[in-house]
Formats: C-alpha cells, structure tokens, sequence
C-alpha cells in the first residue's frame, strides 16, 4: 500500500460520516487503514499529508507553517504567493484544477461555519485556528477562486525588544513611553502590515499594571505583557446569517465592565462613533490603530467612517478634537517597520489636523513644542 493509496482510503471512509473531520480523526484513521503495512516513517508522512488534505488548507498547508509568514495567496490554481515579511514571492505550490482550489475554498468556510457557493460567492471569516480567511469564487472572480489567508501572529514584543530591531529610532522610545504615562488618548496608524499592532500590543505593555484593558478585536492579535487584559471578540454570522456580534456591539459593551482603558484592536467602521465618544466620557488613554498612508489623512478617514455612522462632518471633527491627543504613525520600509512620526491632533477652525511633532528623517515638525508641552503636562 502506497501512502497515497492510504489517502484515498481514509478520504472515501471519511466520505461516510456527517461533519468536518478533525485532525486527531483523520490521523487515526490513517493509523487504523495502515494496520502496519506501511513503516513508521511512512505512517508520519501519510498522517500529514492526510491531515493537510483532509483537516488543514491542504497544499497551503507547509506555506502556513513557514516561520514569520503573514499572507498565503491564491490567484488561481497555478498562481500561489506567499509574504514572509519582505514582500509577495511566487512559490512552486500548484493546484490540479480550478475545482480543486474550490472545493479547498468550500471547506475552509464551512469549517468556520459559514457558507461559500454560487448564491453566497464570497466569504470572509476567521478560521479555527486564527487565520483570516476571505474568498471570492467565480463568475465574481474573473480568473478563476482567489483564497487569502492572513496568518495572525500574537504580539508579544515588548518597546525595548522593537527597540533593538530598530523600530523605534532616535527619542521616539521615550516619547512614546511618556505617551502611555501620561495617559493621552491615541492612534496607531500606518499601511497594511506595517506593524500598528504589534506596536499597539508593545505599548499596551507600558501600562500602569494598575489599569484594566479592555480590548475590542476582531481576532485575538492583541496580546500586552500585562497583568490585567479583558478580550472581547466579534462573531461573524452563522449559516443562517444571523447572531453577528460586531466592533460597536463590543465597544458599547466595554464600557460597562469599568475600563480604565478602552482598547480598539483596529477602527474601520461604525465603532469609530463609539470609540470617540467614550474618549469624552472620561475613558483616558484609550487607544487603536487605523489605516492610513500619512497621519495628516488621519483627521479625513474618520471623517469618512462616522459620517458613514451617522454623524455630521463637524461633529467627527469636534468629537475627535476633545478625544484624541496623538498619532503614532508607522512605516513599512525596506529595511524594515518604524515609527515613522508621532503627530498631534489640534483644531483649525471647525475641523481638526495632524502636524508632525516628532519625525524620524528629522524634517520639519511646527508642533514639536505642542508634543514636549502634552507629554511633560502633569509633570512633577
């Protein structure tokens, strides 16, 4: 018996019984249909190839594995990328057929429990093990089922470890230390993977051990090096489309198991609304990141969120001006992420603006004054 002979036998056996295998099922299984024909190390191979196949994201499955890997993507079934932290590179991975990207696709989402087929053509969940999962299959997808997985990578790095990978240049580390002490309110922006949660997480991790985070995420990325962290996560619908649990349901429910910071894993919708409004309810040192390209883009993004919520233009703007203090602006650069400027939110007019307080190519900064005043404010 060949170790792909044994992996027909078992998928046809688990063709027989209702509901998604487990790995602990399918590598039993394969023990069981070996019944010793097959040596050790071939009992091994056929277990991972069978449990890949079966349970896991099948050829995908050593590309997740690798270390540092952040995103596996599928553009079809010869074309499979992957980014290990220095940017997109084409592996030799291949998929049979179109069909077979599919019905990986198809398993994936039902394993999370959530429907993928030509009614419901895309899908976008978190897997069982963390990984993001999000789908779109054909005709909505012009060249063929794209899959992208994002592998989420619990930050556990503290200010002082990023320090000496080079993440926080010049006095940026005292800045930002003074930044949590102080208790301000901030943002952590930047562009997709450019490391704002890692460095929110880092952060988090100068809190007074005193203080209870309260933390809002989507997936639990988030994890400080402090003693005292409430985790609160969204819920995506079920098969039925019902009992989603989102970002602003979890925000107005953090508010009332008494935060001493409230915690917003990443702003991008109608929590936004939410989140400014308990900054000015006197939840100090609340904080979050946001995408954004330049921090000076940050005062129009969540324009574009709460008016998208329900709120007037001015409102956002007054609600942000008297909520947030700083923006902690990150950039992903060939050598690496780096706090790339810390900006200062203040009025102009009826709207607000962020002005570089601190820059790390050390270009001009009209609110450097501003920064040293909020940061040494209460100072003894």
């Amino acid at each position: 018996m060949t170790a792909a002979g044994l992996v027909d036998r078992v998928r046809a056996r688990l063709a027989l019984h209702p509901g998604l295998p487990s790995a602990a099922g399918v590598a039993a299984l394969v023990r069981e249909e070996a019944g010793g024909l097959l040596g050790d190390d071939d009992v091994l191979r056929a277990v991972r190839v069978a449990v890949d196949e079966l349970a896991g994201a099948g050829p995908l499955e050593p590309l997740l594995r690798l270390p540092g890997v952040t995103d596996v993507l599928v553009n079809g079934p010869s074309e499979v990328w992957v980014d290990t932290g220095e940017g997109l590179r084409r592996t030799d991975v291949r998929f049979p057929d179109d069909d077979a990207v599919r019905r990986l696709a198809v398993r994936l989402a039902s394993a999370a429990g959530r429907r993928l087929d030509d009614a419901a053509p895309w899908v976008d969940v978190g897997l069982p093990d963390g990984t993001r999962l999000h789908a779109v299959l054909p005709p909505v997808s012009g060249s063929g089922t794209c899959l992208s997985l994002r592998v989420l990578r619990r930050c556990t790095r503290s200010l002082d470890d990023l320090a000496a990978l080079g993440a926080v240049p010049g006095a940026s580390g005292g800045l930002l230390r003074a930044l949590v002490h102080r208790r301000l309110a901030f943002l952590v922006t930047g562009g997709t993977g450019s490391g704002k949660t890692t460095m929110l997480s880092a952060l988090l991790g100068e809190c007074d051990p005193a203080d209870r985070l309260v933390v809002c995420e989507d997936a639990a990325e988030l994890t400080p090096s402090h003693p005292h962290v409430v985790r609160l996560l969204t819920r995506p619908p079920n098969v039925e489309g019902t009992g989603t649990v989102g970002l602003r349901d979890l925000v107005r429910q953090a508010l009332r198991m008494r935060p001493d910071r409230l915690v917003v894993g990443e702003v991008r919708g109608a929590e936004v609304t939410d989140l400014l409004a308990a900054l000015n309810t006197g939840h100090d040192g609340g904080c979050g990141t946001l995408h954004a390209n330049r921090p000076a883009e940050v005062p129009a993004r969540l324009e574009a969120l709460g008016v998208a919520a329900g709120l007037d233009r001015q409102a956002v703007h007054s609600q942000a001006a008297a909520a947030l203090a700083v923006v902690v602006h990150l950039r992903r650069t060939p050598t690496g992420r780096r706090v790339d400027e810390l900006g200062v939110v203040r009025r102009a007019g009826d709207l607000v603006v962020v002005e570089p307080g601190w820059r790390a190519d050390d270009g001009p900064c009209p609110a450097r004054h501003r920064l040293h005043e909020l940061l040494a404010e209460g100072e003894p």
